[in-house]
């Protein structure tokens, strides 16, 4: 059954005249009544009652109108549906983000795109840590993921979206927590709380770097898969560890932060995404995201 054919069947039932509807689907008369004489031929059914004065519905046709007007309505739905697809008004859009550090940042993203595209649906995978986010979105298995510079995957590109340093988060009784600022050196002999080794995080290969470059590697006597839980054991005494000014805002009783006594150790978060990714959709969450996180002044990818 051609859709010319229903086009036709609703124009003539709403104007129940075949001069009006022939004009108002901006073709002639006898097309338009060999349209419906075929369209009652394959339904088997007449849906017009007509003469030389006046066109009316048959039960048939009534019966008829209500479905195809939903057809219709249907069919439109889904070509609007893929055109705003095409400009990137619809779709969904995969992003991988892990940790405490992520408190500020994704809530500002997914808010923005929500109030700029509402058709878009954001599949968010929590603990996917930097390394990991970075190496999916290389695979194309991620849109987007939030990462850490350095950053390099062949094909990826990346956008700097906030400045973090290192800091030390010690039990509010260690006897360094007195201290305004903490050595790195000092914390050789304490016992260390991170990420685990092998998840892929890029804030414990800092941690791991800066307390190599003071001359000893961190003893890690526990490992957990977040910064809450990292900092809650690190404030029920079982170790310290070393954490990003991202997460200051985790408060808990018997956990204090005191800056480093070094060369403050810097690290850049960034957006990551394929710069052969094709989805619209992903484009046009790029572009609310430069609006929502922007790149901090002087700050590079």
């Amino acid at each position: 059954m051609e859709l010319r054919y229903l086009t036709a069947f609703v124009a003539v039932a709403e104007e129940l005249h075949f001069g009006r509807a022939a004009k108002r689907l901006q073709m002639a008369q006898p097309p338009l009544s060999q349209q419906i004489r075929q369209l009652e031929k394959e339904l088997g059914a007449q849906l017009f009652e007509r003469n030389t004065r006046s066109v009316r519905l048959t039960s048939a046709g009534e019966s008829f109108l209500g479905p195809v007007r939903t057809v219709l309505d249907d069919l439109d739905l889904a070509v609007r549906a893929v055109k705003a697809a095409g400009r990137g008004e619809y779709g969904r859009v995969t992003v991988g983000f892990a940790g405490a550090s992520s408190h500020e940042a994704l809530p500002l993203l997914t808010g923005a795109v929500r109030a700029a595209h509402p058709g878009i649906e954001l599949v968010l995978t929590g603990q996917t840590y930097a390394d990991t986010a970075l190496a999916r979105v290389a695979e194309g298995s991620l849109d987007l993921g939030f990462v850490r510079l350095p950053a390099s995957r062949p094909g990826v590109r990346t956008r700097v979206i906030g400045e973090e340093e290192l800091i030390c988060a010690l039990p509010g009784d260690h006897p360094l927590a007195a201290r305004e600022r903490i050595a790195l050196t000092d914390l050789a002999d304490q016992p260390f709380v991170s990420f685990p080794a092998n998840a892929g995080s890029s804030l414990r290969d800092a941690m791991v770097r800066a307390c190599e470059g003071a001359g000893f590697t961190p003893r890690v006597v526990q490992e957990a898969p977040d910064s809450h839980t990292i900092l809650a054991l690190v404030a029920a005494g079982v170790g310290v560890t070393l954490t990003l000014t991202s997460v200051q805002h985790i408060q808990s009783t018997g956990l204090v932060y005191r800056p480093l006594d070094a060369e403050p150790v810097r690290l850049h978060a960034a957006l990551a995404w394929r710069a052969d990714n094709p989805s619209a959709a992903l484009r046009s969450v790029l572009a609310v995201a430069e609006q929502a996180l922007p790149t901090p002044p002087g700050a590079a990818d």
